[in-house]
């Protein structure tokens, strides 16, 4: 479950964290990016189910699995191999059924480790140049990628490949490649918003969990 626990907080933090530097862009590639942040940031809520890849051909290693996560504002909940995450806005919440434990950390909006899934959508605001890429045809969709190059030249991030679906300007797909050689992708495969959500769906039920062991970080 170490391992799971490992994969999770890798999805959350590398494919999220983003240097907060200004950067020199190709024009047409910063109008595009910029309407993929117009229409997020426009919704008041998102539904994505995903596919996660991690990828190093050196290492013959390669790891594939699904997920979904539901975002409004800065709270989401995020599903992935077994494990739940909840942030409601002051605690994140790692629900681990397989060990029957809680994990309850508060969140520091101070620290640039804790980059929440809600960055998912908008992590390349800042801190990257923008440059095209090539088109892809996707079942009859054309997908325009932009490459995204840190700023930050000793950030372990070589590049980031955002695919930008050319009709509806959503996210497609994200491939982040780092200097180790590892390739990690985020393969959106639905991408719903503006949905009814419970009012309690953000909200962490500690008594549902009483035979699981509450583990509090302070």
């Amino acid at each position: 479950m170490k391992i799971k626990l490992i994969i999770l907080s890798v999805f959350v933090f590398a494919l999220f964290y983003a240097p907060k530097l200004s950067a020199q862009s190709d024009p047409e590639a910063k109008k595009i990016v910029n309407k993929v942040l117009q229409k997020v940031e426009a919704y008041n809520n998102v539904i994505i189910s995903f596919r996660y890849t991690l990828e190093n051909t050196t290492e013959n290693v390669k790891q594939e699995t699904r997920g979904d996560v539901t975002i409004e504002d800065d709270k989401y909940v995020l599903n992935l191999m077994g494990t739940q995450r909840i942030f409601d806005g002051e605690y994140i919440y790692t629900i681990i059924p397989e060990d029957e434990e809680v994990i309850i950390s508060p969140y520091n909006k101070d620290d640039n480790n804790e980059i929440t899934p809600s960055s998912m959508l908008t992590f390349f605001k800042d801190g990257y140049d923008y440059k095209m890429d090539i088109i892809q045809n996707n079942k009859g969709r054309k997908i325009q990628f932009v490459k995204l190059i840190p700023t930050d030249q000793e950030k372990e991030v070589k590049e980031i490949l955002l695919g930008i679906d050319q009709q509806t300007y959503h996210i497609h797909n994200l491939i982040q490649i780092q200097d180790n050689g590892t390739k990690t992708e985020i393969k959106v495969n639905s991408f719903k918003f503006n949905q009814p959500l419970s009012e309690i769906l953000f909200q962490f039920n500690e008594k549902k969990y009483s035979n699981y062991y509450i583990n509090r970080i302070k």
